[in-house]
Protein backbone atom coordinates (compact mmCIF):
# COMPACT_ATOMS: atom_id res chain seq x y z
CA UNK A 1 0.00 0.00 0.00
CA UNK A 2 1.54 3.15 -1.03
CA UNK A 3 -0.17 6.70 0.36
CA UNK A 4 0.71 10.00 -0.96
CA UNK A 5 0.07 12.59 1.70
CA UNK A 6 -1.78 16.25 0.28
CA UNK A 7 -1.58 18.60 3.41
CA UNK A 8 -3.66 21.77 2.85
CA UNK A 9 -2.45 24.92 4.25
CA UNK A 10 -3.45 27.30 1.47
CA UNK A 11 -5.92 29.23 4.06
CA UNK A 12 -6.54 32.90 5.37
CA UNK A 13 -6.76 32.11 9.14
CA UNK A 14 -9.37 34.78 8.75
CA UNK A 15 -10.95 33.56 12.28
CA UNK A 16 -7.55 33.35 14.18
CA UNK A 17 -6.41 36.92 13.45
CA UNK A 18 -2.96 35.64 12.74
CA UNK A 19 -0.73 32.60 10.75
CA UNK A 20 -2.29 29.70 12.59
CA UNK A 21 -0.37 27.26 10.47
CA UNK A 22 2.88 29.23 11.66
CA UNK A 23 2.06 29.84 15.51
CA UNK A 24 4.00 27.63 18.19
CA UNK A 25 2.82 24.72 19.16
CA UNK A 26 4.87 22.72 22.32
CA UNK A 27 7.75 24.03 20.33
CA UNK A 28 7.01 23.16 16.63
CA UNK A 29 4.64 25.10 14.16
CA UNK A 30 0.97 23.81 14.05
CA UNK A 31 1.83 22.73 10.07
CA UNK A 32 5.57 21.17 10.79
CA UNK A 33 3.17 18.86 13.60
CA UNK A 34 1.07 17.98 10.76
CA UNK A 35 3.84 16.99 8.52
CA UNK A 36 5.55 15.34 11.41
CA UNK A 37 2.54 12.87 11.74
CA UNK A 38 2.77 11.54 8.01
CA UNK A 39 6.60 11.27 7.98
CA UNK A 40 5.75 9.04 10.78
CA UNK A 41 3.64 6.91 9.34
CA UNK A 42 5.10 3.61 7.24
CA UNK A 43 2.11 3.47 4.87
CA UNK A 44 2.66 6.82 3.64
CA UNK A 45 5.21 7.21 1.00
CA UNK A 46 5.43 11.09 -0.13
CA UNK A 47 3.77 14.27 1.45
CA UNK A 48 2.92 17.74 -0.41
CA UNK A 49 2.34 20.77 0.78
CA UNK A 50 -0.47 22.87 -0.91
CA UNK A 51 0.44 26.47 0.43
CA UNK A 52 0.98 30.33 -0.49
CA UNK A 53 3.39 31.58 -2.09
CA UNK A 54 5.01 33.83 0.39
CA UNK A 55 5.23 30.36 2.35
CA UNK A 56 6.96 27.79 0.17
CA UNK A 57 10.52 28.73 0.37
CA UNK A 58 10.17 29.17 5.11
CA UNK A 59 8.66 25.68 4.64
CA UNK A 60 11.65 24.29 2.71
CA UNK A 61 13.70 25.15 5.69
CA UNK A 62 11.63 23.50 8.38
CA UNK A 63 11.55 20.61 6.20
CA UNK A 64 15.18 20.38 6.58
CA UNK A 65 15.56 21.06 9.94
CA UNK A 66 13.19 18.65 10.60
CA UNK A 67 14.80 15.79 8.93
CA UNK A 68 11.58 15.45 6.71
CA UNK A 69 12.49 12.25 4.09
CA UNK A 70 9.01 11.97 2.84
CA UNK A 71 9.00 15.31 1.79
CA UNK A 72 8.44 15.60 -2.19
CA UNK A 73 7.50 19.71 -2.88
CA UNK A 74 5.32 23.02 -2.12
CA UNK A 75 2.88 23.72 -4.37
CA UNK A 76 1.02 27.01 -4.63
CA UNK A 77 -2.96 26.87 -3.40
CA UNK A 78 -5.70 27.76 -5.26
CA UNK A 79 -8.40 30.60 -3.96
CA UNK A 80 -10.51 28.15 -2.83
CA UNK A 81 -9.70 24.73 -0.92
CA UNK A 82 -10.80 22.51 -3.57
CA UNK A 83 -8.52 23.62 -5.97
CA UNK A 84 -5.79 23.51 -4.08
CA UNK A 85 -6.15 20.03 -3.35
CA UNK A 86 -6.76 19.58 -7.37
CA UNK A 87 -3.34 21.46 -8.00
CA UNK A 88 -2.11 18.58 -5.86
CA UNK A 89 -3.81 15.88 -7.22
CA UNK A 90 -2.62 16.97 -10.74
CA UNK A 91 0.97 16.08 -9.39
CA UNK A 92 0.66 12.32 -7.91
CA UNK A 93 1.87 9.75 -10.32
CA UNK A 94 -0.26 6.81 -11.21
CA UNK A 95 1.72 4.72 -9.21
CA UNK A 96 0.22 5.34 -6.02
CA UNK A 97 -2.44 3.42 -4.58
CA UNK A 98 -4.01 6.01 -2.14
CA UNK A 99 -4.43 9.46 -1.54
CA UNK A 100 -4.97 11.22 1.89
CA UNK A 101 -6.21 15.05 2.31
CA UNK A 102 -5.18 16.25 5.46
CA UNK A 103 -6.10 19.83 6.55
CA UNK A 104 -2.58 21.50 7.83
CA UNK A 105 -4.43 23.08 10.99
CA UNK A 106 -5.24 19.17 12.81
CA UNK A 107 -2.18 19.15 14.28
CA UNK A 108 -2.84 16.18 16.84
CA UNK A 109 -3.27 13.74 14.30
CA UNK A 110 -1.57 10.44 14.80
CA UNK A 111 0.54 7.79 12.35
CA UNK A 112 -1.62 5.43 13.73
CA UNK A 113 -4.89 6.86 13.27
CA UNK A 114 -3.96 7.74 9.67
CA UNK A 115 -2.38 4.27 8.85
CA UNK A 116 -6.24 2.50 10.30
CA UNK A 117 -8.04 4.88 7.64
CA UNK A 118 -5.49 4.05 5.35
CA UNK A 119 -6.51 0.38 5.48
CA UNK A 120 -10.06 0.89 5.56
CA UNK A 121 -9.32 3.08 2.39
CA UNK A 122 -7.61 0.29 0.99
CA UNK A 123 -10.97 -1.87 1.22
CA UNK A 124 -13.29 0.14 0.68
CA UNK A 125 -12.15 3.00 -1.64
CA UNK A 126 -12.67 5.62 0.03
CA UNK A 127 -12.76 6.37 3.58
CA UNK A 128 -12.59 9.34 6.39
CA UNK A 129 -12.17 9.87 10.45
CA UNK A 130 -14.87 10.96 11.98
CA UNK A 131 -15.99 10.91 15.52
CA UNK A 132 -19.82 11.27 16.56
CA UNK A 133 -21.52 14.41 18.14
CA UNK A 134 -22.25 14.16 20.97
CA UNK A 135 -23.32 17.80 22.23
CA UNK A 136 -26.85 18.57 21.99
CA UNK A 137 -27.65 20.31 18.82
CA UNK A 138 -29.98 22.89 18.06
CA UNK A 139 -31.16 24.60 15.47
CA UNK A 140 -32.15 28.64 15.43
CA UNK A 141 -33.58 31.57 13.44
CA UNK A 142 -31.92 34.29 11.95
CA UNK A 143 -32.01 35.92 15.56
CA UNK A 144 -30.31 33.31 17.30
CA UNK A 145 -33.27 31.78 19.48
CA UNK A 146 -33.71 28.22 19.29
CA UNK A 147 -36.49 27.23 17.28
CA UNK A 148 -35.65 23.30 17.22
CA UNK A 149 -33.65 20.48 18.49
CA UNK A 150 -31.71 18.50 15.87
CA UNK A 151 -31.65 14.32 16.96
CA UNK A 152 -28.16 13.45 17.12
CA UNK A 153 -28.82 9.94 15.76
CA UNK A 154 -26.01 9.06 13.06
CA UNK A 155 -24.65 12.24 13.19
CA UNK A 156 -20.70 12.51 12.17
CA UNK A 157 -18.38 15.30 12.58
CA UNK A 158 -15.86 14.84 9.81
CA UNK A 159 -12.23 14.97 10.41
CA UNK A 160 -9.20 14.31 7.95
CA UNK A 161 -6.93 13.06 7.20
CA UNK A 162 -9.93 11.77 4.10
CA UNK A 163 -8.33 8.89 2.17
CA UNK A 164 -9.19 7.43 -1.54
CA UNK A 165 -8.30 5.46 -4.22
CA UNK A 166 -6.07 7.95 -6.23
CA UNK A 167 -8.26 7.56 -9.22
CA UNK A 168 -11.36 8.04 -7.45
CA UNK A 169 -10.70 11.03 -5.80
CA UNK A 170 -9.29 12.10 -9.35
CA UNK A 171 -12.78 11.07 -11.11
CA UNK A 172 -14.85 13.04 -8.85
CA UNK A 173 -13.12 16.50 -8.60
CA UNK A 174 -12.97 16.28 -12.33
CA UNK A 175 -16.51 16.03 -11.95
CA UNK A 176 -16.53 18.79 -9.36
CA UNK A 177 -14.11 21.40 -11.52
CA UNK A 178 -16.44 20.93 -14.78
CA UNK A 179 -20.02 21.88 -13.07
CA UNK A 180 -17.92 24.62 -11.37
CA UNK A 181 -19.18 23.20 -7.63
CA UNK A 182 -17.09 24.46 -4.49
CA UNK A 183 -16.98 21.19 -1.94
CA UNK A 184 -15.27 22.14 1.20
CA UNK A 185 -14.22 18.53 1.95
CA UNK A 186 -13.48 15.08 0.08
CA UNK A 187 -16.41 13.19 0.99
CA UNK A 188 -18.64 15.98 -0.51
CA UNK A 189 -16.67 15.69 -3.96
CA UNK A 190 -17.17 12.00 -3.64
CA UNK A 191 -20.70 11.89 -2.80
CA UNK A 192 -21.28 13.82 -5.93
CA UNK A 193 -20.54 10.93 -7.90
CA UNK A 194 -23.04 8.56 -5.58
CA UNK A 195 -20.31 6.88 -4.64
CA UNK A 196 -19.96 5.67 -0.64
CA UNK A 197 -17.23 6.57 2.07
CA UNK A 198 -16.79 4.52 4.95
CA UNK A 199 -16.53 6.64 8.49
CA UNK A 200 -13.49 5.54 10.15
CA UNK A 201 -13.98 6.57 13.96
CA UNK A 202 -11.36 8.15 15.79
CA UNK A 203 -11.18 8.23 19.55
CA UNK A 204 -7.69 10.76 19.88
CA UNK A 205 -7.88 14.31 19.84
CA UNK A 206 -8.22 15.80 16.04
CA UNK A 207 -9.50 19.10 16.78
CA UNK A 208 -8.89 21.73 14.08
CA UNK A 209 -7.35 24.68 14.98
CA UNK A 210 -9.49 27.76 14.33
CA UNK A 211 -9.40 29.94 17.21
CA UNK A 212 -7.33 31.04 19.94
CA UNK A 213 -8.13 28.91 22.49
CA UNK A 214 -7.66 25.71 20.22
CA UNK A 215 -4.16 26.37 20.73
CA UNK A 216 -4.17 26.36 23.99
CA UNK A 217 -6.10 22.84 24.04
CA UNK A 218 -3.44 21.47 21.62
CA UNK A 219 -0.92 22.48 23.78
CA UNK A 220 -2.70 20.69 26.81
CA UNK A 221 -3.52 17.56 24.88
CA UNK A 222 0.63 17.28 23.83
CA UNK A 223 1.84 18.08 27.25
CA UNK A 224 -0.61 15.20 28.40
CA UNK A 225 0.21 12.17 25.83
CA UNK A 226 3.49 10.88 26.57
CA UNK A 227 5.27 9.29 23.56
CA UNK A 228 4.38 6.23 21.79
Amino acid sequence: MRVSAIIVAAGSSRRMGFDKLAADLAGESVLSRSILAFQACPDVAEIRVVTSPEKIEPLGGDVRRLGITKFVEAIEGGSERHLSVNAGLSRISEEIDLVAVHDGARPLISHEAISHCAEVAMQTGAASLAHRVADTLKRADENSDVSGAVSRDNLWAMETPQIFNLQLLRRAYAAVLDKGAIVTDEVSAIESLGEKVRLVENHDPNLKITVPGDLLVAGAVLGAVKPR
